[in-house]
């Protein structure tokens, strides 16, 4: 059967609007779909609806099709986001009466089931991640959009491949082409140069969104529309690949897809071959992610400057103990952000950073702001801060558990209101993850010179969260450069360099078809993003601090 050219024009909640229009407009394309829903996400998508129970949903979706549903009619694109978020059916029916005020026949179905709620009365939103099974009836229906709530990324992806290609649920080397292909689209430009260690190498002020050319067997070639910005190679993809995941098993509602077995490679400009992959049959229960409210937090950042700064973030400790000693949680960083003789006042300054979390709103509230406030004329010379701490805000928890598929009822409700239940894999068709034996090391460079150099001259990196853990991707751009970081960069080593992992689980996993490491740490990021428990909560720059470590390099590399 024919390629099919799957797009993607969102990779969160509040990307480029005129992605959709531009991916549209700028080529060919037969599905385009948007990835709008992340852990964070779901948290203020449930505090939407505590307000107003007809929400829920990402409302940039609607406004997008608003100027882009007559174009994709126009052409054929057949259009699949999770933009429902935890109201998929609210925003079916308000895609079809956008397309009536339009005047445009679209047919529109939605993705059901993923609610769990009932079961976690608890939590502000409970969502199971689905496969891809139920937008695959949705296609094969007719549907011209289809709309679904928590499914998982790559499953924007492989539905319409299932649909497409006529796919069998146990046909898993397929499905788990499908799924790398959807995990290297669901970011949007971060595989076309965004975000992107090596982003020096092309031009990448407005890069273009990613399309998959996606094949019958599973194989697919990551592009972009010609004249597009940024630039599409064998490093932007591996750097996506290793985004968010872990070891070589990358598991999912539908399949296991072996990371271990992906291989890449330049087919020409703005063209990675994505070949090799093999799958395994999915686990048998289902991620469910939660979100609850954790509490109340409050900030504030107090400017040290000049001499003495060690002394002044001593003496604003001893000023406020009185005023935290009642708070559950208190942590103070300093960030030596100050140089000496500098020519500046901000180069000059260092930032104390105080942040509170509390069940009582009113302990981190007014009790702190005016305990910080009231040094104004009483603390070090040079007192000020960067804002006025705040009453104290609501900030959020994220876990995640599983159920068995068979807990949670996948719905497909087609365009003329028709439910579809989509079956779970029987027993005999799933497997229990295990790790993967760790692959023989390659063979160490032979000894020589070295040189003291930051280790982002030789590796890139990309890091993301998972809740509460955070992985490192570490990549190596030569075989040379694979066989020093294979042996240097140990578990160990990475704790070292990174002091705060120093007393946390870290586990690393190789990817030698990618001459890569993965590194996860656990419980670096607290109780996840939403709770704010470290200066980058999501980690999205650890894996450039990791870079501008230095380290002792094999002067041959440099």
């Amino acid at each position: 059967m024919s390629v099919l050219r799957v797009g993607n024009a969102s990779g969160f909640y509040g990307d480029r609007f005129s992605a959709m229009r531009e991916m549209l407009t700028g080529g060919e394309l037969d599905v385009l779909t948007g990835d709008y829903l992340a852990e964070l996400t779901m948290l203020i998508l449930g505090r939407d609806r505590l307000k107003d129970p007809e929400a829920g949903y990402a409302r940039t979706f609607l406004r997008q099709l608003e100027e882009c549903l007559g174009l994709a009619r126009e052409r054929g694109v057949r259009i699949v986001a999770n933009a429902g978020g935890l109201n998929p059916a609210g925003l079916a029916d308000a895609v079809r009466a956008l397309a009536d005020r339009l005047g445009i026949p679209a047919r529109v179905a939605h993705v059901e089931g993923d609610d769990l709620g009932a079961a976690h009365p608890g939590a502000l939103a409970a969502h199971a991640y689905l496969g891809g099974f139920g937008i695959a009836a949705c296609l094969r229906a007719g549907a011209d959009v289809v709309v679904t709530g928590r499914v998982t990324d790559a499953a924007l992806v492989t539905g319409p491949a299932a649909a497409h290609f006529g796919w069998a649920p146990t046909e898993y080397d397929r499905l788990a082409g499908a799924v790398v292909a959807g995990h290297l689209l669901e970011c949007g430009a971060q595989a076309t140069g965004g975000n992107y260690a090596f982003f020096q190498d092309g031009d990448v002020r407005r890069p273009g969104f990613p399309l998959a050319e996606l094949h019958t067997d599973g194989t697919s070639v990551i592009t972009k529309h010609d004249g597009t910005g940024g630039f599409v190679d064998v490093g932007t993809v591996t750097a996506q690949l290793l985004y968010e995941t872990g070891g070589a098993r990358y598991a999912g509602p539908d399949v296991t897809a072996r990371l271990d077995t992906v291989r890449l490679g330049q087919e020409g400009p703005d063209r990675v071959r994505v070949e090799g992959v093999r799958g395994e049959a999915p686990p048998p229960t289902l991620k469910v992610g939660l979100n609850r409210l954790g509490g109340f937090r409050n900030e504030v950042v107090f400017v040290l400057t000049g001499l003495d700064i060690e002394a002044k973030a001593a003496l604003v400790r001893a000023q406020l103990e009185p005023a935290l000693g009642k708070i559950a949680d208190v942590r103070w960083e300093l960030a030596r952000t100050d140089r000496p003789d500098a020519a500046t006042e901000e180069t000059a300054s260092a930032l104390l950073r105080l942040v509170v979390r509390d069940a009582d709103q009113q302990v981190v509230g007014r009790a702190l702001s005016g305990a910080a406030i009231e040094l104004a004329l009483a603390g070090y010379p040079g007192f000020h801060v960067l804002a006025p701490p705040g009453k104290g805000a609501p900030y959020g928890v994220f876990e995640d558990v599983y159920v068995p598929h068979g807990a949670v009822d996948h719905v497909a409700v087609l365009h003329d209101g028709r439910r579809v239940t989509v079956a779970p894999p029987p027993a005999q068709d799933t497997r229990v993850l295990a790790q993967v034996p760790e692959p023989p090391l390659p063979q160490p460079l032979p000894p020589g010179p070295v040189r003291r150099a930051p280790l982002g001259l030789v590796a890139g990196a990309r890091s993301g969260d998972k809740g509460g853990d955070a992985n490192v991707g570490v990549w190596a751009r030569t075989d040379d450069a694979w066989r020093w970081l294979a042996h240097e960069l140990t578990a160990d080593r990475f704790r070292e360099l990174i002091p705060e992992a120093r007393d946390l689980p870290v586990t690393r996993h190789q990817l030698p078809n990618l001459r890569a490491l993965n590194f996860v740490v656990e419980g670096i990021l607290g109780e996840g993003v939403a709770a704010q428990a470290r200066f980058d909560p999501q980690a999205k720059a650890l894996g450039e601090w990791l870079r501008a470590r230095h380290l002792d390099i094999p002067e041959s590399l440099l």
